[in-house]
């Protein structure tokens, strides 16, 4: 990929992130919406355009280009070291997940009982951590790669299966909108390695759709789990009773 059209592309996905149109940029330059959509696909962009809509987006040009490089190389892991900081303080835990989950620090403060100071002390620390780069006026840029997850069995999954499923599982699943289905059966190796690439393609479809959500406002974005779970097992009551 050029550098212009890695500057086009960063441009494309802050203005989904922020929840912007092509109209909203159409507006803010004076032009029409055709002729935004036409500079993006064509990437004709002269240097005064692209820092019109930097400004827009509340970037400045060199923001910009950092944040193309980053999205080059960004963590697809963290450390158990540093997945251990994050567990070890629930108001750090849960501005990292906020922060992940691209909430901006006036929203973490509306929802959450949390005084502007314990927010900045929380995002440095993530910023420490290379979760985020923490940038004038507070804002976030998250310096995660699209398929970033957790250790395998890392301190924040064991966190998860020791307080987190217990909890997520406590519900009745009775709702609108929840589910809860159980399927077991006998499968060969073969069965077994077509389903698990069934559920990484589900696992990268919820990714696209959290993704997608983002441009609605807040209160339209529920916290959503989804719990994707394999292996070979039978009851235990069922093994006791094996010659």
């Amino acid at each position: 990929m050029s550098e212009i059209s890695l500057l086009i592309h960063t441009l494309k996905r802050q203005l989904k992130l922020q929840g912007m149109t092509y109209r909203d940029v159409a507006r803010s330059l004076g032009l029409s919406e055709p002729s935004v959509k036409r500079l993006f696909a064509t990437e004709q962009f002269t240097l005064d355009r692209v820092v019109e809509v930097c400004n827009l987006l509340g970037f400045t040009l060199a923001e910009l280009a950092q944040e193309a490089q980053d999205g080059q190389r960004r963590l697809r892991t963290l450390s158990a070291e540093q997945e251990s900081e994050l567990v070890s303080d629930a108001k750090l835990l849960l501005v990292s997940v906020c922060a992940l989950n691209h909430w901006s620090m006036a929203e973490m403060q509306a929802v959450y009982r949390l005084s502007e100071a314990e927010c900045v002390q929380h995002l440095l620390r993530l910023d420490r951590l290379q979760l985020i780069t923490l940038l004038p006026g507070n804002r976030i840029r998250l310096n995660v790669a699209r398929d970033f997850d957790w250790l395998a069995d890392g301190p924040i999954r064991r966190y998860f299966r020791e307080q987190g499923m217990p909890d997520f599982l406590d519900g009745a699943f009775a709702q609108a909108g929840e589910s809860l289905d159980f399927a077991h059966g006998m499968l060969t190796e073969s069965a077994q390695a077509k389903l698990r690439a069934e559920l990484r393609q589900l696992r990268t479809r919820f990714a696209q759709l959290h993704e997608e959500s983002l441009a609605a406002p807040l209160a339209q974005r529920k916290g959503t789990g989804l719990l994707l779970a394999l292996r070979e097992w039978e009851p235990a009551a069922f093994s006791a009773l094996r010659r």
